[in-house]
């Protein structure tokens, strides 16, 4: 490995990326963005019939998901492969993994495999259900998980049916929880000097992504039910139409209320005998929208929310994609990251939404060519030209 740049807050780690779709890219890519030398395994052409893809190789989601990271091409189901896999673990300090809980134990890299070789190793296993139960050897998807967990069951219109995010919302907390686990893990191994097995699962992530709607069936015995964008505790909150669109607003509580009706100049509805308090509210919420939604149409977006910023009232815009990257608190924050492609040129790609004042993240070297540092890589583990030209003829690499 190269010198660690002090600048890039985790350039003296290497990560040994087995992952694949979305979960486990992700959780790499956090390690990669913040400068870990990240490896991505990938299979040689042919030898996997589910390859590592999420869309084209040159497109906006492969490139988001891979940037920083370089590739080497290895067939884990050959016994050489397998054996180079091990001679990298032996350099690495954390393995991710996100194939089904049984595969990594039919090919050889099981938790104990790789620590035998290095007791310092941590595996991270993200499954789609968990590495043990009923469902261990189920393949587990995004959209599947978003239904077990119970997302989909409180999104969506009122009596309207199950309704999916728009996002992937069970692979990237999954990928996000990982990366979370991985780093206790780090610590911890700073003290102790052994490596551990991190475990999560789209399912776990996705029910704990439901937080207090989870939390309100466990303690009260409330089973939470799909509401719109009406918030189950606060009113009004939620959306409303104005003469050109819809706007959010937000109001938490009795001093919000107040500023709310000051701001619209109704003044007479902070007291209002229907809307006085939260409990009454609630209780009219649909009559309270209602006139809530004739005087919002009465002005524009851009209107409304200067006004209400004015008076300490929550509330915002309902962008496009298009408008949130224009928007410029978006562009203040750099959210879109520039990166030159050699084959797409100039783009930008999704920034990392964490700022760190000495050591940020960046983005720095566009996804790799499947197996496109394979020699450099091999070269690293003392794999010369000739040894490496018959592994490439054996199928290995």
């Amino acid at each position: 490995m190269t010198a660690a740049d002090p600048l890039l807050a985790l350039a003296h780690l290497r990560i040994i990326d087995l992952t694949r779709v979305r979960a486990g890219p992700t959780c790499c890519r956090i390690f990669a963005d913040f400068g870990a030398d990240v490896i991505q395994v990938e299979a040689p052409p042919g030898a996997d019939p589910n390859p590592n893809v999420v869309g084209p190789r040159l497109g906006a989601d492969f490139q988001n998901l891979h940037r920083n990271k370089r590739s080497i091409a290895l067939n884990l189901k050959t016994a050489q492969g397998l054996a180079i896999l091990m001679e990298l673990v032996k350099t690495a300090d954390v393995v991710v993994e996100n194939f089904r809980p049984d595969v990594k134990e039919r090919l050889g890299f099981s938790y104990e495999a790789l620590a035998a070789v290095n007791p310092r190793i941590i595996l991270a296993s993200i499954s789609g259900f968990g590495q043990s139960g009923p469902y261990r050897t189920r393949a587990g998807y995004d959209q599947i998980a978003q239904g077990m967990g119970g997302m989909m069951s409180i999104t969506g219109e009122k009596g309207g049916g199950p309704m999916r995010a728009g996002i992937p919302v069970a692979d990237s907390s999954a990928g996000n929880y990982a990366a979370i686990g991985i780093l206790v893990a780090l610590a911890e191994r700073a003290r102790s000097g052994q490596g551990q097995w991190v475990q999560t699962s789209l399912l776990q992530a996705m029910i704990a992504m439901t937080d207090f709607q989870a939390a309100g069936y466990l303690v009260e015995g409330r089973v939470p039910r799909a509401m719109g964008n009406d918030h189950p505790y606060s009113t009004p909150m939620g959306v409303l139409p104005t003469a050109d669109g819809h706007i959010n607003i937000g109001v938490g509580g009795e001093a919000q209320w107040a500023d709310l009706c000051r701001a619209i100049g109704r003044a007479d509805l902070k007291d209002h005998p229907d809307y006085a308090v939260q409990d009454l509210r609630l209780r009219h919420r649909a009559a309270l929208m209602a006139e809530l939604a004739a005087i919002f149409a009465t002005r524009t977006s851009r209107e409304w929310i200067d006004l209400l910023a004015r008076h300490n009232v929550p509330a915002g815009p309902i962008y496009a994609m298009d408008q949130v990257f224009a928007d410029p608190q978006v562009e203040h924050v750099q959210m879109a990251a520039p990166l030159a492609h050699a084959q797409l040129g100039d783009i930008r790609l999704v920034a990392t939404p964490i700022t760190l004042s000495r050591t940020p993240a960046s983005v720095r070297r566009a996804a790799s060519d499947p197996g496109g540092d394979s020699a450099e890589i091999l070269a690293e583990l003392g794999i010369g030209a000739e040894e490496r030209e018959q592994l490439r003829h054996a199928g290995v690499i």
